[in-house]
């Protein structure tokens, strides 16, 4: 199924590289770099072709020379492995550590991890994005601890003049059992820093039954730190001399600046500079507005309070989301101008079938609304800038700066801040070529910090989407036939950013005969990747229509999402396509730990199933829903059944992104909607955008499927599910379906 964020993983291109993934997979031929550490310790490197003239970077503390990611091991047995990838709360930080700390056979409390600096030439690509750091660093990660170990062991059977299979590892330390000696890998680092570098395609990995940290709860490297409130966000970064920025914007997207009051500004308590920023077009690039700097945020943020801006809004402040909903509905009952599938003959299959169901679904915008607002501090001197940013791709974020303010990208360093909730939106880098430009313009170094509406008003949407059906059944309650006209935002036979429908998508290859056509309404409104990007609105109107058409046939929903996948099969889709098999797994044993047609529940209460696959892993969900005379939903339990591949690396960590991907789906269905008037978006904060409360939370149950199947991500796969789940179940308890979110409770009431 769909995969947007793909869009955003090279630096130049915020448009698509939806053929981008297999590339990825293809270029993994890892070679290993071995040499001595300062002090006489061990260092291991490991580089991918594609950035095989990487740049030499010196380690600050111990002026050692290395390339790429690398795992330092000290003469005290203290082992220091670099977090290459930006730690947004996925726990990426604590699970690619390891797995090299696993295969090197180390005892966890030797270890420590560094943040690495943004740079792609030293470090490869440093995405948080689409749940791929598993599938991508599963093999070539764990390969560099196991020839780390292969090392160490050759280095001890040689000091010992034994063999190497003579020998076994554990805890940091090499051990000739038949001689009853053992030396630390610290005591060893040096001799194995001198020996040839295995070849890596020969390197024997460890048998999963003798893992000691793989699969095991390790908690989060960063975690004391985050709950003693320790500075390790963007927004906590403070450098000598630093002025405090905001930057105004035009509530129209696209708007430009005519005119403003810049001198009553600047005689302002505290305001040391106020100036127009010209910017460009490119939405995600540099935009028009007026920055001012003072030497507090809240002095700037009074100041931008008296701003009076005269604007040229442009052709977007005609743009409404209630012109858009009334444009997708002059375009429903017309041909779509796209042709996206078509198998069989629809019309003839509906004309035959027995049962004819039809409905119209629609979901709306909906902001990333990260806890950490859009924020980034910059030091531009001359021809050279240094950057603090939490962002999510570090590396087109440093071409935009570069290739904005006429740098060289050499000359240009990013530190990597954790990042306090992204889901997508910090893919994009705009707020960090604001920073760099706002601070060349000033001489000084300069934190930019975004306020919430600037946060809600100036994001990068969900698109919204109107979904058109018709299905057919036969007389035995059998889809032969699926007609659906989508309908969203793009121009010139191109979908805006996160908006299409793949071919494929699932019931694609299950229904002889089905059609998916599109018809494209322009927009000035941007759009880009959230959480389980495409998959977050399209489970919302697949997985209902076809508990629709089960209860129109009259059959039970769980069963006839089985008897809908048929035999097992790997149909076409992203990635290694739709294992037919393995979503018909998780739906059998969400049944079974859900009590699925077995529990008696009371009046208004009701069980929803839905099923998606997301980024390459399955979930089935089920949820019990209970809804008040009033229209209020009360969601009472959650059973979820993943299967991501073997091992689950961080069990812990695991079960915290699943549950949180769930209660991040019902904040969505339940509360959630961006409304777009005369071009600018009404909601401001978090009372009209409003985020999942405590007393909307449930408990959730998490299975995984232990399966044969490489691990994969966990960041989106367990979202999409739990809102048609959530819908299902409503209409379970009440027999009102839901088919446009955000849930009106007013259309729930007895």
């Amino acid at each position: 199924m769909t995969n947007g964020f793909l869009s955003l993983l090279q630096p130049n291109n915020v448009e698509g590289l939806a053929e981008y993934l297999p590339e990825i997979y293809a270029s993994r031929r890892d070679f290993l770099k071995v040499s001595a550490a300062a002090g006489g310790g061990l260092l291991l490197s490991f580089a991918l072709p594609s950035v095989s003239k990487a740049t030499a970077m010196d380690h600050a503390d111990t002026g050692t020379t290395v390339l790429n990611a690398y795992v330092r091991i000290a003469p005290d047995n203290i082992v220091t492995i670099m977090s290459k990838n930006p730690e947004i709360g996925q726990g990426i930080k604590t699970m690619l550590p390891m797995l090299i700390a696993e295969e090197l056979d180390v005892d966890w409390k030797q270890v420590r991890i560094e943040d690495a600096l943004a740079d792609a030439a030293v470090y490869g690509r440093q995405v948080a994005g689409g749940s791929m750091a598993t599938p991508l660093e599963w093999n070539p990660i764990r390969k560099v601890g196991a020839a780390g170990r292969q090392l160490l062991v050759t280095a001890a059977a040689k000091h010992w003049k034994v063999a190497a299979s003579e020998c076994t590892t554990a805890a940091g330390k090499v051990r000739h059992q038949a001689s009853g000696r053992s030396l630390s890998y610290g005591a060893l680092a040096a001799a194995a820093a001198m020996l040839p570098v295995p070849n890596l395609d020969s390197i024997k990995l460890k048998d999963p039954e003798d893992y000691k940290i793989i699969g095991h709860s390790i908690p989060g490297v960063d975690s004391p730190l985050v709950v003693k409130g320790e500075p390790l966000f963007g927004i906590d970064t403070v450098v000598p001399g630093m002025l405090y920025a905001v930057f105004h914007k035009c509530p129209v997207f696209g708007g430009k600046v005519v005119s403003a009051n810049l001198d009553a500004i600047k005689a302002m308590a505290g305001v040391r500079q106020a100036f127009v920023v010209e910017g460009g077009t490119n939405l995600a690039g540099l935009m028009p507005g007026v920055a001012i700097l003072a030497d507090g945020w809240w002095r700037a943020e009074k100041a931008r309070r008296k701003l009076q801006v005269k604007w040229d809004e442009g052709a977007t402040a005609q743009q409404s989301s209630e012109g858009f909903a009334r444009q997708a509905a002059e375009l429903a009952p017309k041909q779509p101008t796209m042709s996206l599938r078509n198998d069989g003959d629809v019309a003839f299959a509906l004309q035959g079938a027995a049962h004819v169901v039809e409905a119209a679904y629609a979901y709306p915008f909906l902001a990333h609304a990260a806890l950490e607002p859009m924020n980034c501090t910059a030091h531009v001197q001359g021809d050279r800038a240094e950057i603090w940013a939490p962002t999510q791709n570090p590396e087109p974020g440093r071409v935009l700066v570069a290739q904005t303010l006429g740098l060289d990208t050499k000359n240009i360093v990013v530190h990597m801040t954790r990042i306090g909730g992204g889901f997508g939106r910090r893919l994009m880098n705009d707020y960090m070529v604001e920073a760099a430009w706002i601070s060349k313009q000033a001489g000084v170094p300069v934190k930019l910090l975004w306020s919430r509406a600037d946060d809600i008003q100036h994001d990068f949407y969900r698109p919204a989407g109107w979904h058109f059906f018709k299905g057919g059944l036969d007389a035995d309650g059998k889809v032969v036939a699926w007609q659906q006209h989508f309908v969203t935002f793009g121009s010139n036979g191109k979908f805006a950013s996160s908006a299409s429908l793949d071919s494929d998508t699932y019931p694609a290859g299950r229904v002889a005969n089905l059609s998916f056509g599109a018809s494209l309404i322009p927009s000035g409104i941007p759009t880009g990747p959230l959480r389980a990007p495409g998959d977050n609105g399209l489970a919302f109107v697949f997985q209902s229509f076809i508990d629709e058409m089960a209860h129109a046939a009259g059959k039970d929903p769980l069963q006839f999402q089985i008897d809908l996948l048929g035999n097992d099969e790997v149909l076409p889709g992203k990635g290694a396509g739709f294992n037919t098999g393995r979503s018909r797994a998780v739906l059998e044993k969400v049944r079974e730990v859900s009590g699925w047609g077995q529990r008696s529940l009371p009046p208004r209460t009701g069980l929803g199933v839905a099923f998606y696959y997301s980024h390459l892993g399955y979930f089935a969900e089920v949820v019990e829903a209970a809804v008040g005379n009033d229209g209020q939903v009360k969601i009472n339990h959650v059973w979820a059944v993943g299967d991501v591949g073997s091992p689950i690396i961080n069990p812990t960590a695991a079960l915290n992104i699943t549950q949180g991907g769930i209660l991040d789906g019902f904040g969505e269905a339940l509360n959630q909607r961006i409304t777009v008037e005369k071009g600018r978006v009404v909601q401001a904060n978090f009372d009209s955008f409003a985020p999942l409360r405590m007393s909307q939370a449930a408990p959730i149950e998490v299975y995984f499927l232990v399966t044969d199947n490489s691990p994969t991500g966990l960041g989106e796969p367990p979202l999409p599910a739990a809102i048609p789940a959530l819908c299902n179940a409503i209409f379970a308890a009440t027999g009102k379906r839901v088919r446009k979110l955000p849930i009106d409770p007013e259309k729930l009431k007895v």
